[in-house]
């Protein structure tokens, strides 16, 4: 799972996803509220992706999050 500040940034990982890991299925987007927040603009976003076959690596996820200005976020 990768934590995105907003939207835009889980919209653009999740299209570079193919492109830089070959990752064929569309990872699931969801957007995560901080607690206690109802404003749309304090929430994060969650790029769920299925790698069953542990084929991407953790390391090179975490650094292709951080291009985003997100990180890696064990399930």
């Amino acid at each position: 799972m990768l934590v995105l500040p907003d939207r835009d940034s889980a919209e653009d990982l999740a299209e570079g996803l193919a492109d830089r890991f070959g990752v064929m299925e569309e990872p699931q987007l969801v957007r995560d509220a901080l607690a206690g927040e109802d404003d749309a603009e304090d929430a994060q976003w969650l790029v769920v992706v299925e790698d069953p076959d542990g084929r991407l690596a953790p390391a090179a996820l975490d650094d292709f999050a951080a291009e985003f200005e997100g990180w890696l976020e064990a399930p």
